[in-house]
C-alpha cells in the first residue's frame, strides 16, 4: 500500500491507509494504547487494541521509534476532539503495523509543546530537539523567508548569483575575518559577497545571492553568530540610495506578507502575529542621535548608535509611525567602508543606510562609488592601499553604472519574527566561538 500523508488523511475518512512516522508519545490506558504519530506534516492520534495484528510486539514501541500503521481513518467522538490540533478531529484505528527502526532511550524529552531548555542544553542535542514542533517550526518559517525572497528578487529581474567563498584577502578588512590554509597559500573566508556581486552588476545589472557569511567576532550576545545566511542584492543604474532602500523595502514587506499568510500554524506556535507597515520610515543618522537625546535622554558615545540605542529608536518608530521597522540613512562617512558613495552635499557623511527591525539591525546597504578614480581617492583617504584591492579595482576600469545594494541577516528576520531570545535559535545547527558541533 502506498503511503499517506497525516494532513492528507481527512480526505480518507473510512478508507485503510498507511501512514508512516515518528512515534512523539505513547499513552497506556490498560490493553488500549494511544501513539501520537508525526511525519512532516503533521501529527496523528493512533488507536491500538488487543485486536491489532503484533499486539503484544507492539508495547515494545517508545518514542522516536519509525514505524509504518495501516489502519482505518476514523472520526473523533465529538467530546473527545482535540481542537488544539490541526488532525484533532480523527484518528487512526490500527490494523497492522512495522517496525522500520528502534530508538535508544532519550537523554532529554522533546514530546512537550514547550521543552523549557537551557540554549546550550537545546544546541548540545540538536539532533533531537528540532524534532520537536515548535523547534521544526522555525525553520518552515526560515524556509518561507528563503522562498519568498528569491521569488520577489526574480520578479524584479534580478538574476541569482553564487560567489566564492575562499578569498584571497578578507572583503571587509579589519580582524573580522578566518583564515585557512589553501593548498601553499593563505585564504580567507568571505566576510560578504560584496566585491563579487559588484562585478556581475556589470554584466547582469540586477543580482542577488543567499550564501553563508563568515565573521570572525568573539561575541557572547543574543544578535551576533560566526556563521550565518546573508541575503544580498545588488542593482546597477540606481539614480541614489533611495532606490535601493526602496527595493529593500518591497522585499521585505513580500517576506513578511508570505510569512504572515502561508505560516499561521508555525506563527501560532509563538504567539506571533506580523505586523507590516504600509510605509518605512525612514530619517538620518544624525536625526537619529537628537531622537535619543530628545526622547531618551540618551547620548552615544563613539560614532554609531549602540544595540540600546537601535532598540530606543525601533521604540521611537513604533510609537511615532506605527512601524517596527525604520531605515537609519546617511551614515557618517568614518564608520562606512571604503566603498561606500559619500554624500555629495556633505562628504562628512554617506549614501549608506542600515535597516532596524524590533531592535536589532537586520541590514546594512547604500549606494556604491562606480567611479575609478574617486574610488581609489576615498582608499587613500581611508588609509587603505589601492594595490590591495587590484583584482577589485578592475571591476570600474571598464564602465561601472551607478549601483547599490544590501545585505540582509536571514536568521535576525527570524528572530525578531518570533520573538526568538538568541539568534542561535533560528540556525539549524549554529556555530559560534565555542561551538563546532554537532
Amino acid at each position: 500500500m502506498e503511503r499517506t500523508l497525516i494532513a492528507d488523511c481527512a480526505e480518507r475518512i473510512g478508507e485503510t491507509v498507511k501512514i508512516s512516522g515518528w512515534v512523539k508519545t505513547r499513552r497506556d490506558h490498560g490493553k488500549i494504547v494511544f501513539i501520537d504519530l508525526r511525519d512532516r506534516t503533521g501529527v496523528l492520534q493512533c488507536v491500538v487494541t488487543p485486536d491489532t495484528e503484533n499486539y503484544e510486539e507492539l508495547k515494545r514501541i517508545r518514542p522516536q521509534w519509525t514505524v509504518d500503521f495501516q489502519g482505518i481513518i476514523k472520526k473523533r467522538p465529538e467530546k473527545l476532539i482535540n481542537q488544539d490540533l490541526k488532525t484533532g478531529s480523527m484518528e487512526m484505528e490500527v490494523k497492522e503495523f512495522k517496525i522500520l527502526s528502534e530508538a535508544q532511550e532519550l537523554p532529554i524529552d522533546i514530546s512537550a509543546d514547550e521543552l523549557g531548555l537551557h540554549l546550550e542544553t537545546l544546541l548540545d542535542f540538536r539532533n533531537l530537539t528540532i524534532r520537536n514542533e515548535k523547534v521544526g517550526a522555525i525553520f518552515k518559517i526560515y524556509a518561507e523567508v528563503l522562498r519568498s525572497y528569491a521569488e520577489y528578487l526574480r520578479s524584479q529581474g534580478f538574476v541569482e548569483i553564487k560567489t566564492p567563498k575562499l578569498l584571497s584577502a578578507s572583503t571587509e578588512g579589519g580582524a573580522e575575518f578566518f583564515k585557512v590554509k589553501y593548498f601553499e597559500r593563505e585564504a580567507f573566508l568571505a566576510q560578504s559577497p560584496q566585491f563579487y556581486k559588484q562585478a556581475a552588476v556589470g554584466s547582469f545589472e540586477r543580482v542577488f545571492e543567499i550564501g553563508p557569511v563568515f565573521r570572525a567576532e568573539p561575541h557572547f550576545t543574543s544578535r551576533h553568530i560566526n556563521e550565518f545566511i546573508g541575503l544580498d542584492a545588488e542593482m546597477g543604474f540606481i539614480h541614489d540610495s533611495n532606490d535601493v532602500m526602496d527595493m529593500l523595502e518591497e522585499s521585505m514587506k513580500h517576506i513578511l506578507t508570505d510569512v504572515k499568510k502561508n505560516c499561521q500554524d508555525s506563527l501560532k506556535l509563538y504567539n506571533s502575529d506580523v505586523e507590516i507597515p504600509e510605509k518605512f520610515p525612514r530619517i538620518r543618522f544624525s536625526e537619529a542621535l537628537d531622537i535619543l537625546r530628545k526622547e531618551f535622554g540618551k547620548e552615544i558615545e563613539g560614532n554609531d548608535i549602540n544595540p540600546e540605542g537601535e532598540r530606543l529608536i525601533c521604540q521611537w518608530a513604533k510609537k511615532k509611525h506605527g512601524s517596527d521597522l525604520i531605515f537609519l540613512t546617511n551614515y557618517p562617512w568614518t564608520i562606512r567602508p571604503m566603498y561606500i558613495m559619500p554624500d555629495p552635499e556633505n562628504p562628512r557623511e554617506t549614501m549608506g543606510f542600515d535597516l532596524l527591525y524590533k531592535g536589532v539591525e537586520i541590514s546594512s546597504g547604500g549606494q556604491r562609488i562606480h567611479q575609478y578614480e574617486q574610488l581609489v581617492e576615498n582608499m587613500k583617504k581611508k588609509n587603505l592601499n589601492p594595490e590591495d584591492f587590484s583584482s577589485y579595482l578592475e571591476i570600474f576600469r571598464y564602465g561601472m553604472p551607478p549601483h547599490g545594494g544590501w545585505g540582509l541577516g536571514s536568521e535576525r528576520i527570524i528572530q525578531k519574527i518570533l520573538g526568538l531570545k538568541s539568534i542561535k535559535e533560528a540556525i539549524l545547527f549554529p556555530r559560534d566561538v565555542r561551538r563546532l558541533t554537532p
